[in-house]
């Protein structure tokens, strides 16, 4: 404020005037954001009129503003609404008493056409109904202001005709709410057209009339016609908040939804990582195991080597026995004796050798029954297999169960949106009701003119006749009144035809509203279908993805018990590999049996190593699927997600557009 004030000092000097005391009085006070700039009853000269004009534009900081009774001239008065016309912060305007002209008329027109401001303007006092032109200009933008909701014009010698520029004002006007014409001249033909304009101007909520020659059941009229425009207001925001709420409610579903998708792909992501984190562990070990197999040949071809350099060994003995045949031929005679010993020692390494071949035999039949007991664990991996798919059987029984919850739950949705359309039928009934009250009554009202018509065209007669009856030095007289009467009797007449049309137009209302009732509720239903159909969908893909994460745990653990079966049975075979090297290397000497024995046993390894190879490369080509199928989901689940976020918005752009369309006046009036 003290901003304001030098700044009004300055351009007052500027002009070559001294600025007035009294506004410099007042702009010293405190202000705030809701501060106001009183200039009641103070006389206020061109110069300050000028110098407040130029300061006003913009931001100014008071938001009310009091210049009553202040003998503002034309000038002053133009100069001031003028820099009105762009403010952005006063919200009311004061100026009652300032005996405004057919120039003030037309700057507070210039006002209301341009400001966007103003909310509260008072007038009162100032015979702005004495100036037509001026009048109609103020009316004109009047009808072009969307922002000004209360206006004051008591006072103002407004007659019939100014009201009716006014009611053809409020026909356009979408945001006025309170309108004081007391103490006019507006009379019987001006309460009937601003009766008129409020079948058209939804928004209106108290109009005063008082002190202005209408009759009654005019401002009766009046009355019903602004307490079905204050029950019109409660309707319209009892349907905005529920608007409203359905928005927030729709908004707390995409939220939850939302979340639960991220959960979910939280989970999938974890157990994705589970995953690899398994399959490397399952990568290292087929690394440690080809790592044993690779030693296992590595000690298998070293055997190989001792066995030969015992055959050359043998062959070496060999020849050193031949030597010795012939030095023992030489010297038969003598040591036969010791031949025979010899034989007897034969007899005794052949016999040795058949023990050890029966032996070697017998690990063999070991060896086919560990060759069985394979077989067997792989009958009870395959029956396994078959009660996984048992389980897989038990869970699509699991999923069509919940599938039969979820139609019961849309059994329970349709009945309470059934509940909810019984609700909006009452309501709608309750609104019909009101109107057809409300025809009732105009027709009564139409009943009780053409009444009180024929009773006065009768009374008409009586004077007529009197008149006839009398003396003729009076029948120019007679004659004269007569042709009044008969005017007032066309224009009682026109008046009826209009009530006819009105009547009329009433009904034709009456059945556009019906039918814009009826289109209100089918597209009603169809978005609650719309929104039940999501929620469905919504808990159908939770559920599938829930049975998934189940098969997914399942099918971990299954791999688990797998791999440590593998383990376990890898170690086994190592340990009987070991022993069989050890019976090798203490049968050095049995050189037929290490042959058969080291085929048998490099043919058992090939065969173990050829089915562990098999079983990972099944596991590998399951986990392969299972993979496929989470991507197949995960692009569905996105899929699903679109087309829901898609409906989600086509739903609130439905329920935008039926909360922000015309109103029922202005629907019918262009259907």
């Amino acid at each position: 404020m003290e901003r304001f004030r030098r700044e009004y000092a300055r351009l007052c000097a500027a002009a070559g005037a001294a600025p007035q005391e009294a506004v410099l009085r007042r702009l010293r006070e405190p202000g705030g954001a809701r501060a106001r700039l009183d200039l009641t009853a103070q006389s206020l000269s061109l110069q300050t009129c000028g110098a407040l004009g130029r300061l006003l534009p913009g931001a100014a900081p008071f938001a009310a503003l009091a210049l009553g009774d202040c003998g503002l001239s034309e000038e002053g008065v133009k100069l001031l609404l003028h820099g009105l016309c762009s403010n952005t912060t006063v919200k009311s305007l004061d100026l009652k008493g300032n005996n405004l002209r057919s120039m003030g008329a037309e700057a507070l027109g210039k006002l209301l056409r341009q400001n966007k401001s103003i909310r509260s303007l008072t007038l009162e006092w100032n015979s702005l109904g004495m100036w037509e032109e001026g009048f109609s200009f103020f009316c004109q933008g009047l009808a072009a202001n969307n922002f000004l909701q209360r206006l004051d014009l008591r006072n103002n010698q407004i007659n019939h005709q100014g009201a009716g520029e006014l009611a053809v004002a409020l026909t356009q006007n979408a945001c006025l709410q309170e309108l004081d014409l007391r103490w006019n001249n507006i009379g019987l033909l001006g309460g009937r057209a601003l009766l008129n304009c409020l079948h058209r101007n939804k928004t209106l909520k108290r109009l005063e009339l008082a002190g202005n020659n209408v009759p009654g059941d005019i401002l009766k009229a009046v009355e019903q016609a602004l307490d079905h425009n204050q029950d019109r207001e409660a309707i319209l925001s009892e349907a905005q908040n529920r608007v409203y709420i359905l928005n927030k409610e729709v908004l707390n579903l995409k939220d939850e939804k939302n979340k639960q998708f991220l959960d979910l792909m939280d989970t999938v992501d974890k157990q994705k990582e589970e995953k690899a984190k398994s399959e490397r562990m399952s990568a290292a070990r087929v690394s440690q195991l080809q790592e044993a197999l690779d030693e296992q040949h590595s000690i298998i071809n070293s055997l190989k080597a001792k066995l030969q350099m015992t055959e050359a060994a043998l062959a070496l003995s060999e020849q050193k026995v031949h030597n010795l045949g012939e030095l023992l031929n030489a010297m038969k005679q003598e040591q036969t004796s010791v031949a025979e010993c010899h034989f007897r020692e034969l007899q005794q390494q052949k016999q040795e050798s058949a023990d050890r071949e029966g032996k070697l035999l017998h690990d063999l039949s070991a060896a086919s029954e560990k060759n069985l007991l394979l077989r067997n664990q792989v009958d009870e991996l395959e029956r396994k297999c078959k009660v996984q798919q048992d389980q897989l059987f038990q869970v699509k029984q699991d999923l069509a169960n919940t599938t039969a919850e979820l139609k019961l739950r849309a059994v329970q949705a349709e009945e309470r949106l059934e509940m909810e359309k019984r609700r909006f039928k009452q309501s709608l009934e309750d609104m019909e009701s009101l109107r057809v009250k409300e025809v009732d009554h105009m027709t009564q009202h139409i009943e009780a003119s053409e009444r009180s018509m024929q009773d006065r065209i009768q009374k008409l007669e009586t004077i007529r006749i009197s008149l006839e009856e009398e003396l003729s030095q009076v029948k120019a007289a007679a004659l004269a009144e007569r042709g009044q009467a008969e005017e007032e009797l066309i224009k009682a007449r026109n008046q009826a035809r209009l009530e006819e049309q009105r009547l009329e137009h009433l009904k034709e209302k009456l059945q556009l509203m019906t039918e814009s009732r009826d289109e209100a509720q089918n597209c009603y239903l169809k978005q609650k279908e719309m929104a039940a159909e999501a929620q469905a969908r919504a808990k159908q893909l939770s559920l599938h993805a829930d049975g998934l994460r189940r098969r997914l745990e399942e099918l971990q653990q299954d791999l688990n018990s797998k791999e440590e079966e593998k383990v376990t049975e890898v170690n086994k075979v190592k340990v009987e590999l070991q022993e069989q090297i050890g019976h090798l290397e203490a049968e050095r000497t049995a050189q037929d049996g290490l042959r058969e024995k080291i085929a048998a046993l490099e043919r058992q390894l090939k065969a173990l190593s050829n089915n562990h190879r098999e079983a990972l490369l099944d596991k590998e080509g399951e986990i392969s699927l299972l993979l496929e199928k989470l991507r197949m989901k995960e692009a569905e689940i996105s899929r699903v997600r679109e087309e829901e976020a898609q409906r989600a918005s086509f739903l609130q752009n439905a329920i935008m557009a039926y909360v922000q369309g015309p109103p029922f006046g202005t629907q019918s009036s262009r259907k």
